[in-house]
């Protein structure tokens, strides 16, 4: 079958790439090996899912939220707006379609994208003079390898199949991680009965999502150092010294951090106030695991029913794309920083690799879509 513009994944990044194609008038398909768009949401995010970034920095392109809509909004309302893009733009992804590979044909001047379609068991192949790679850096869970987790005598998951703390009422458990995922999970896990403790093991940045907003409604117009010494003393007016409870505060500033490391800061739910009351206990790094317990790098152990494990995805792009050396390192990540990450050679592009959450993906999708369309109106 052959196609202009050969989309893989139909999350965010893929429906906002399409959309904007449909836009411009530019053919495009997208194959999903999911039944389903938005699959990462769908199924495999925990219920009180919120978006922590105001409602401006998490439209996408040509589709503003409508009025009413709350400043944060909540998992449901995005996966609606969401059905409201789809329907809007009429983007018809390909469902049940596990790429396999894709690789470039110089002779022919296309891609060529094998896709096995899971409900026939068949292989279908796919040409196109441009391929955007949108599935994201989410492809799966990542989970580190821990010595004596493989004897673990208790649960473990990724937190991608954590959904609520509702079967761990009264259990121990401990959350590997304190990213926004973990720290989330781990206020909801106190809110729902559990004894929990969440790891930290490096410096991390506090803020409200009220904070962050501020912070990038400034950047607009202000320089990032002055940005990041104004919320942070925003922080420290808020919480404090949070270092007496294991969690110090970097030297660097947080939109600093954010751009040369893609780390995030903590954006608060409430499970600072908890950490602070001794409810939700700050445990150091895990060293390793003996049976039911978990030995940490002070040298102190514990038992825990279940391990929870927020730390973070990698991508799935260097399993099937052969090729697209020039675009992506050897962790399947883009190779130039942003904002020049998203083109490569060929009529490769990537969408939804900025780490810059849906404000960066609106980005890349208007940039691939104005790109490509100035190539087909040159020939």
């Amino acid at each position: 079958m052959e196609e202009v513009v050969i989309i893989v994944g139909a999350g965010p990044s893929g429906l906002a790439t399409s959309a904007c194609l449909n836009f411009l008038s530019i053919p495009n398909i997208i194959l999903e090996r999911e039944d389903c768009f938005a699959s990462l949401w769908r199924k495999r995010s925990y219920d009180r899912l919120k978006l922590h970034l105001g409602k401006q920095f998490c439209q996408l392109p040509h589709m503003p939220y409508p009025s009413g809509t709350p400043t944060f909004i909540p998992k449901a309302g995005f996966l609606q707006y969401l059905e409201n893009y789809v329907s809007r733009f009429q983007i018809n992804p390909r469902y049940h379609r596990f790429v396999e590979s894709a690789t470039y044909d110089k002779v022919a001047g296309n891609w060529q994208v094998v896709a096995k379609n899971t409900l026939s068991d068949e292989s279908e192949v796919y040409l196109g003079k441009f391929l955007v790679v949108a599935t994201g850096e989410n492809g799966e869970g990542f989970i580190p390898n821990i010595p004596g987790l493989d004897g673990y005598g208790g649960e473990f998951m990724h937190c991608s199949n954590y959904k609520n703390g509702k079967r761990f009422v009264e259990k121990e458990v401990l959350v590997v991680g304190c990213g926004n995922s973990g720290m989330e999970i781990a206020y909801d896990l106190w809110e729902h009965g559990a004894v929990t403790s969440v790891v930290v093991r490096n410096p991390v940045h506090v803020l409200t999502k009220e904070m962050v907003l501020i912070g990038m409604s400034l950047l607009k117009y202000i320089p990032r150092k002055v940005v990041d010494c104004f919320i942070v003393f925003l922080s420290k007016l808020s919480y404090g010294d949070l270092s007496r409870y294991g969690l110090p505060r970097p030297r660097e500033g947080p939109f600093y951090l954010k751009d040369l490391t893609r780390s995030s800061p903590i954006i608060d739910v409430g499970t600072i106030e908890k950490i602070k009351k001794g409810e939700i206990q700050v445990v150091p790094a895990v060293t390793k695991i003996e049976g039911d317990y978990v030995h940490f790098s002070n040298e102190k152990m514990n038992r825990f029913d279940a391990i929870i494990f927020a730390t973070g995805y990698k991508t799935t792009v260097l399993k099937w794309l052969k090729g697209g050396e020039d675009l992506f390192n050897d962790d399947g990540m883009p190779k130039r920083r942003v904002p020049n990450h998203w083109n490569g050679k060929s009529g490769l592009y990537c969408a939804g690799f900025a780490s810059q959450g849906l404000f960066g993906i609106a980005r890349d999708a208007e940039y691939i879509a104005n790109h490509i369309n100035d190539i087909v109106q040159r020939k």
